[in-house]
């Protein structure tokens, strides 16, 4: 018998690599239990952060004499000490939250991406440098970085995400700093070296697409600090102003309400809303983390 000759291997574009790779990661992460549910919680308050108060039940900033009802048929999360829906409230409340803490993750990721980037290219003085500004700045309580920022700059949305943005910079560029001292020496970047490519190109174009998914995990962690950091600081009256339904600024109103040992609605229902939104990014960051370490 004669001996069946091999099947040739078929090579696949470059491209067709890539998008075939891309849909078993879409693929499992769709499995992913952990993901969907994650998805599926921030869905619904990126919902209600762009619709805001058109399609809640009643305007969230109208006062009225229907003061401190408890939840029931005509009101089901009750009313504030103002006479405002509790549950409209809750549902407009997400607007301010969903602006500021995704732009303020965006700008910490830019530039923590950026100074990860230089420092673990070129190593040497550079990385010396700029990694013992990092660790002095890591080394302060964050939360008084911010406090004290906020103070001599002033409340304001602007003034919130550029705060937030600039104290998660050094922690981003240490995680992206670890993963380029991972790539910068193997074949691909030397193949780049030895082609003549300039140092960014080799590191926004050859670097920077290989270490996307720690990025982009790192990115879904940050934002969910992000909205605990704003709900933080509005809370303490340095973030979002009045008379924004935002939820910090609903507990900050309501909380001596507690005192009274009743009245609990009108805090309660404002904490869940922020309790389910950062679980919900949290489990988007745990369903990317699995299936990117697989």
């Amino acid at each position: 018998m004669s001996a069946t000759a091999p099947t040739p291997e078929i090579a696949l574009p470059a491209g067709s690599e890539a998008r075939i790779a891309r849909r078993e990661t879409l693929g499992q992460l769709a499995r992913s239990k952990t993901f969907v549910v994650g998805i599926v919680l921030v869905g619904w308050w990126v919902f209600w952060a762009i619709v805001g108060a058109r399609l809640t039940p009643e305007d969230p900033l109208e006062i009225s004499d229907a003061i401190l009802l408890g939840p029931g048929s005509e009101y089901w999360f009750g009313t504030d000490q103002l006479g405002r829906d509790v549950l409209s409230r809750v549902l407009a409340g997400a607007t301010d939250t969903m602006k500021v803490a995704p732009l303020a993750t965006l700008l910490g990721i830019a530039g923590g991406t950026t100074i990860g980037l230089i420092t673990g290219y070129f190593r040497g003085w550079v990385d010396e440098a700029i990694s013992r500004v990092i660790d002095a700045v890591l080394a302060l309580p964050l939360i008084v970085i911010a406090v004290t920022a906020l103070v001599a700059l002033g409340s304001s949305n602007i003034t919130l995400i550029v705060v937030i943005g600039v104290v998660f910079t050094p922690i981003v560029a240490r995680t992206v700093r670890a993963a380029v001292l991972g790539e910068r020496e193997l074949d691909y970047v030397s193949a780049a070296r030895l082609r003549g490519e300039r140092a960014p190109f080799i590191m926004f174009a050859e670097i920077l697409p290989n270490i996307a998914g720690p990025i982009v995990v790192e990115a879904t962690v940050r934002l969910g600090y992000a909205i605990f950091a704003v709900a933080g600081l509005t809370f303490l009256g340095f973030g979002v102003q009045p008379p924004s339904p935002d939820w910090s600024l609903q507990i900050s109103d309501n909380y001596t309400l507690l005192n009274a040992g009743t009245y609990e609605w009108t805090v309660l229902f404002p904490s869940l809303a922020i309790a389910t939104l950062i679980v919900g990014v949290n489990l988007i960051a745990d369903g990317l983390q699995q299936v990117l370490d697989r």
